[in-house]
């Protein structure tokens, strides 16, 4: 006796499951920046950091610009924290990527992995570094 075969394809509702929930995340927070304007001083509390140091960290800047990225102004966004947008763009990407393959029935398991740690976290602390500096002084929020 066999075992009934079973289909490789998932169906298409359920394995956009997950792509869906990161989506609608991902629009709510949008939407929560666009009800209460980051541009407003405190509105959503102090920078620990700037607070402590007085400079600013990789992520200052970093609402301002998702927040100008929802509104369509790339420009502002880059000019609040260009690597934030830098990150959102390949969120972005991944996303897109991450979608069109469930709907091609693969189903890939987004894991970054150690190479994609060791990539991105000395990027922010060079980004960081450099928009304190004379020379990187055009990227501070």
């Amino acid at each position: 006796m066999t075992a009934p075969a079973t289909s490789a394809a998932v169906p298409t509702a359920r394995s956009l499951r997950g792509p869906a929930v990161a989506a609608g995340a991902g629009l709510a927070a949008l939407v929560l920046l666009r009800l209460r304007d980051p541009h407003d001083a405190g509105s959503y509390g102090a920078c620990p950091f700037l607070s402590v140091t007085g400079l600013p960290c990789p992520g200052c800047g970093g609402l301002r610009a998702l927040d100008e990225l929802a509104g369509g102004d790339v420009v502002a966004a880059i000019s609040s924290n260009a690597l934030v947008v830098a990150l959102a763009a390949a969120v972005a990407v991944v996303w897109t990527g991450w979608t069109i393959g469930r709907i091609r029935g693969r189903m890939p398991v987004i894991s970054p992995g150690a190479g994609t740690l060791l990539l991105v976290v000395p990027v922010i602390a060079a980004f960081g570094i450099l928009r304190v500096t004379p020379w990187g002084s055009w990227l501070a929020p």
